[in-house]
């Protein structure tokens, strides 16, 4: 019998918001990160605290991070983006912009919908968990 070791990493579950608005742009930011040291767009992306629904997470972080307060937010989509080695639930939302109520944190923008390919295939977006969202938010787009 062979037996084998794997080790597996347990970091926080997210909760991810994918703000449209009534142009059809979705709002992420700019973010800077270390392990790899490379910038790249992100939808807003945050931990679950123990203390919260993944739904309050989502709405605390976009608040928190780029000062808009939300309405109509609904699940989009679910992902274990790693499986193989990680254990992190990945939970996205879908929701629309209602004001804002404070300066973001962070570089924030309205992203064309129509952009996001053209970002994907030139490595602009490469996190996972913005990867998942956004690729499902054009097809429940084109499902509309």
């Amino acid at each position: 019998m062979h037996r084998e070791t794997q080790h597996v990493a347990k970091p926080h579950n997210l909760a991810v918001t994918a703000v449209v608005n009534g142009q059809e742009r979705v709002l992420m930011r700019w973010r800077h990160r270390r392990a790899t040291d490379t910038w790249a767009w992100e939808l807003p992306t945050g931990p679950i605290q123990p203390h919260e629904t993944p739904a309050e997470a989502a709405v605390r972080e976009l608040l928190e991070n780029s000062g808009w307060r939300v309405s109509g937010l609904s699940p989009l989509v679910y992902a274990q983006p790693a499986d193989g080695t990680t254990d992190s639930e990945h939970l996205v939302f879908r929701a629309e912009p209602v004001e804002r109520i404070g300066p973001p944190v962070e570089r924030t923008e309205w992203i064309p919908l129509a952009e996001l390919r053209g970002m994907i295939d030139r490595h602009e977006i490469v996190s996972s968990a913005t990867l998942v969202g956004v690729l499902y938010l054009l097809l429940d787009e084109a499902g509309r």
